[in-house]
């Protein structure tokens, strides 16, 4: 028995160009819909960086009135290292962190201080137009605003 004049036909192993283009389809949709839910949690969690770093400020702030009976504009004062010119900046550098201590002292009104969270120069947080920065007061009030400069609910803080 001879095979000669059979051929076999071999199915070559791989995929077709209509699997390929369904795969392709399929991830797009799958891109389009994970990125923008995963910068919109990405953007929570660096405002959630801003609320801790305003809060702890907070503390030191009160820990410092506690024993001095007035509030710092200090760095050093609060806790933070000796070569720190101004507050630091938020733990991931996207927010700039100030303090403004308009009446440290028992003088006319009361010791205050508001502190404030911005976004840092050529921080992504620069566009959140929802809750661009945070700020708190003395007597525990927050607040933040929007890109325009308006201010939003605390919800922002709750993010």
């Amino acid at each position: 028995m001879t095979t000669r004049g059979v051929r076999r036909r071999v199915r070559s192993a791989g995929f077709t160009l209509t699997e390929l283009i369904i795969v392709m389809v399929v991830v797009a949709i799958l891109m389009a819909i994970a990125v923008p839910m995963y910068e919109q949690q990405v953007e929570q969690s660096r405002r959630t960086e801003a609320t801790n770093a305003v809060l702890e400020l907070a503390s030191r702030e009160e820990k410092y009135f506690s024993v001095n009976n007035s509030y710092s504009t200090e760095p050093v004062q609060l806790g933070y290292s000796a070569d720190a010119a101004a507050f630091p900046q938020s733990t991931g550098t996207y927010y700039q962190i100030t303090v403004d201590v308009p009446n440290p002292n028992w003088d006319g009104g009361g010791p205050s201080y508001i502190i404030t969270a911005t976004p840092a120069a050529g921080s992504p947080q620069l566009n959140d137009t929802t809750c661009q920065s945070f700020s708190v007061t003395q007597t525990g009030v927050q607040s933040a605003t929007n890109s325009a400069g308006d201010s939003t609910t605390t919800t922002c803080w709750q993010q």
